[in-house]
């Protein structure tokens, strides 16, 4: 947000002295003769952005005065060329997250003093722009920032309002507000959600923070130029842990799993990523940032029942899925107690609601019964292959990982009495989307 707020109603209607578009979306050069040559600021310099958000496309807006960047790298815009109702600078930004109501999921929202603008694929959205109060009941003019808190990551559908010190939790199913105080997490000039990570910038600043505690992550504040942004002679990249760990590395993966909410996770050494984020981008990070407790590589995975089971040698871990991991008491546990396999174990698989699942070691493959009490082993089958890097069960059936290829099964069954190896598919260019 801009840092000088004046208190007051604002004319959402009032056309301050920034160009305006034309018929065609283009800044019109005749309307305002003092502005008819963009000046295109240099993010690198140093700006303390307006707003950060996502649009319906997984496109990153920094928003600044009357000017917009699209994505990491490139120069500015007029804000109006691309949301042309908007006229000089804004206050917060967010795209909602709320799925069940469809008219209002994956739109930008855009505030400035007591007003709220509503956009899909840039086309303002009938009735807006509103008064604050009347779309988000509560919630206090003048904004410093904002973003969005789908269920899974907050209790249920919300977004966050950053005002100074005071930070508003507004539950999109009960319009409900809950004002907190996070003294960690204040003064926010703009907040920004991306791959469920929270960020609240404070000028080139930025910190990562918990939208259910406010607890920020160690190692912050960071420079908002060495992450948000490419700029000559700065950057945070490995480039020796990207050709090893990054998406298209082709290093074999340890383990893939999706859990209850529709997440799909690869594993690989110390890092995991998301295969489920397309639209907004992909990114690796430490295993240990989801999951604190969980050192080096691990060696498979499954959910069953909202909890994650990783196993790591001959150990197991269990996670409750809900609002963010948490490692259930008195755990790990020995492979062998929990399962009534004796670990360690090349990987694991349950599909669907089945209650069964399905363990893979060298070349056999044991199915538990996780309804049984204690548990064992019910059935074990020979599998045609010697080694199994990673599986995992989806919609499109079963994928077994081998190396840097994949194949695929209808069910179980299939897998281990198939006489015919099915085609290979290419992880890294079917699965993953990469071009090499």
């Amino acid at each position: 947000a801009p840092p000088h707020h004046k208190e007051g109603h604002s004319d959402p209607h009032h056309k301050e002295d920034y160009a305006h578009p034309d018929q065609h979306g283009h800044p019109d050069q005749h309307a305002h003769p003092e502005h008819s040559h963009h000046h295109d600021l240099v993010r690198c310099s140093g700006i303390e952005f307006d707003a950060i958000t996502l649009d319906e496309h997984g496109v990153t807006y920094f928003i600044k005065d009357d000017h917009l960047w699209k994505g990491y790298r490139g120069s500015s815009e007029f804000t109006n060329q691309t949301f042309h109702e908007l006229h000089g600078s804004i206050d917060a930004a967010f795209r909602m997250h709320h799925k069940v109501k469809p008219e209002d999921h994956d739109r930008v929202f855009i505030f400035k003093g007591d007003h709220v603008w509503s956009f899909y694929n840039h086309t303002l959205k009938d009735g807006f722009p509103k008064l604050i109060n009347s779309e988000f009941p509560g919630i206090p003019n003048e904004l410093d920032a904002a973003v969005e808190c789908p269920s899974g990551e907050c209790k249920t559908d919300s977004v966050l309002f950053f005002k100074g010190s005071h930070v508003y939790h507004y539950d999109l199913l009960t319009h409900s507000v809950k004002e907190k105080d996070w003294p960690a997490v204040m003064n926010c000039t703009s907040a920004y959600r991306w791959l469920e990570r929270y960020f609240c910038f404070q000028g080139t600043k930025f910190q990562r923070f918990h939208p259910v505690t406010g607890h920020v992550s160690e190692g912050y504040p960071k420079d908002v130029r060495d992450y948000f942004m490419k700029c000559p002679d700065r950057g945070h990249g490995d480039k020796t842990r990207e050709a090893h760990f990054g998406r298209c590395s082709g290093k074999p993966f340890d383990a893939f799993t999706a859990d209850d909410e529709g997440k799909i996770y690869a594993f690989r050494g110390d890092y995991f990523l998301r295969l489920d984020t397309k639209r907004d981008g992909y990114h690796y990070w430490s295993i240990t940032s989801n999951w604190k407790e969980l050192h080096d590589h691990i060696n498979a995975v499954f959910t069953w029942d909202h909890k994650m089971y990783f196993i790591q040698g001959d150990q197991v871990y269990i996670y409750k899925s809900d609002v963010h991991y948490t490692l259930v008491e008195g755990y790990p546990k020995p492979v062998e107690e929990e399962l009534g396999v004796k670990g360690p174990v090349d990987a694991a698989f349950l599909c669907g609601d089945s209650h069964l699942v399905h363990i893979i070691q060298g070349k056999r493959m044991l199915d538990v019964d996780m309804s049984e009490t204690p548990r064992k082993v019910v059935k074990e089958w020979p599998l045609p292959f010697d080694h199994v890097d990673a599986a995992m069960c989806g919609a499109e059936g079963i994928q077994v990982f081998i190396g840097d290829i994949y194949y695929e099964y209808r069910s179980p069954m299939l897998l281990a009495t198939s006489r015919m190896q099915p085609f290979p598919h290419k992880t890294r260019k079917e699965l993953l989307g990469c071009d090499n």
